[in-house]
C-alpha cells in the first residue's frame, strides 16, 4: 500500500512527464474507486499513464481475463489492430450503466496513429460520443460515452 500512496505523491508533484500526463488522465474521467479493465496492453503503450490510472483509481488495472463489470474500459488502439466498432461493441458488455470507455490512440508523430475519421465512425457505429482528445504522451486519450 505504501508504493501506491508513494506513486500518488510522485504523480501530482512531478514536474516531469507524470504530472502532465496525470492531470490528462483526471481529464478523461478516472478516479477514485473504479475498477478498471486494460485492453491492447502492449510494449509501446504510456507506462506513465498506466500508473496515473492505478493510482487516481485507487487499484491495479484488470487484464483481460477478467470477467467481472467494470467502471472503465482503457482501450490502447493501433491502426492495423482490427475493427475497433467491433472492439468498442465488445468494450460496452463489460462495462457498468454510467461507465466510459478511455480510448487512447497513437499520436500525430506515430506511423500506426488512426484517421480522426475512424474513430467517428466506429463510435457513430457503437451509439457513443468522443470528448475531445487529451494528449499523454505518444498518446492521444477521448472519452468515449453513450448517447443520451
Amino acid at each position: 500500500m505504501a508504493e501506491t500512496k508513494d506513486r500518488e505523491t510522485d504523480i501530482e508533484t512531478t514536474e516531469g512527464d507524470a504530472g502532465p500526463l496525470a492531470a490528462g488522465v483526471r481529464k478523461l474521467g478516472f478516479g477514485p474507486d473504479q475498477i478498471v479493465i486494460e485492453y491492447g496492453y502492449d510494449d509501446d503503450v504510456e507506462e506513465d499513464v498506466r500508473v496515473a490510472v492505478e493510482t487516481l483509481a485507487g487499484g491495479p488495472l484488470e487484464d483481460e481475463d477478467y470477467d467481472g463489470v467494470v467502471d472503465v474500459v482503457l482501450l490502447w488502439w493501433r491502426e492495423g489492430d482490427g475493427d475497433l466498432a467491433d472492439e468498442l461493441m465488445d468494450a460496452l458488455t463489460t462495462m457498468e450503466e454510467g461507465g466510459f470507455i478511455a480510448l487512447l490512440t497513437p499520436g500525430t508523430r506515430r506511423e500506426d496513429r488512426l484517421a480522426a475519421h475512424e474513430v467517428q465512425e466506429a463510435c457513430t457505429t457503437c451509439s457513443l460520443t468522443a470528448a475531445g482528445a487529451v494528449p499523454l504522451g505518444e498518446w492521444v486519450g477521448q472519452r468515449l460515452v453513450g448517447r443520451r
